[in-house]
């Protein structure tokens, strides 16, 4: 098993047909073969038929108790075989030649973790203006999303996605895993060409800009006004699609 691309999912029942729907044409296009490729669906105790529709597409399921998408990530990632281990989100569509991209960077030695990137699904001003401040702290801080994807041992060796985290796990991990590549010459890689398409919902919910009018807020809540932070987190990333 070469790769394992684990998806968190809640009540995702909606998009993830679309995402394994890519999956399978990434997998047919791998030169090393759609069989070097498991697919791992972390369900973290989803309602609806999140876990039926993936059991009936291939893929293996992982029970997630606890409700925290940290765990969910860390439910598949220590089920997974593959040397590689990849992490998306299950609101996204992954590019046909992802998995041959990521081996290429992998191959080359250099790279203790890396990301492909992504585009929107659509775009508006809120959302160009919110790119427009992030991005440049994506590559300033070197970090990426998109397929987040590592070493498997690698992934142990930091002992995953650190749970406690009900938010930006996803960048802690990052960090840590480029920490551990420091002493081997190694650092964090982009694909060249395969960035994923990620869902707008967010957007679509609650304003085009409503990243820099409500959520730019929440890093100075987290720390003065942890209780107030605490609740917005939940409420915009867990309880969305209770």
């Amino acid at each position: 098993m070469k790769f394992s691309l684990c998806i968190p999912a809640y009540n995702e029942a909606a998009l993830l047909p679309r995402l394994l729907d890519s999956v399978a044409v990434a997998r047919d296009r791998y030169p090393g073969g759609a069989d070097a490729i498991e697919v791992i669906v972390g369900d973290n105790r989803s309602t609806d038929a999140t876990a039926a529709i993936a059991a009936a597409r291939g893929c293996t399921v992982v029970p997630v108790e606890k409700r925290a998408i940290a765990a969910a990530r860390n439910g598949a990632g220590r089920a997974a075989r593959g040397e590689y281990v990849c992490f998306i989100d299950a609101d996204s569509i992954v590019h046909p030649d992802t998995f041959a991209q990521i081996e290429a960077v992998m191959k080359t030695g250099r790279c203790v973790v890396g990301a492909t990137g992504v585009h929107m699904e659509r775009m508006s001003a809120g959302i160009w203006a919110t790119l427009m401040i992030m991005l440049p702290l994506s590559y300033l801080f070197g970090m990426d999303t998109g397929v987040v994807f590592c070493r498997r041992n690698d992934f142990l060796a930091v002992g995953g996605y650190r749970e406690e985290l009900l938010a930006a796990e996803d960048v802690d991990f990052l960090f840590r895993l480029k920490r551990l590549g420091r002493s081997r010459g190694q650092d964090f890689r982009r694909t060249r060409h395969a960035r994923a398409i990620t869902s707008t919902r967010k957007f679509d919910r609650h304003g085009d800009w409503h990243y820099l009018t409500q959520m730019s807020t929440l890093p100075f809540r987290m720390l003065f006004a942890k209780a107030s932070a605490e609740r917005s987190i939940r409420g915009y990333w867990y309880d969305d699609r209770a």
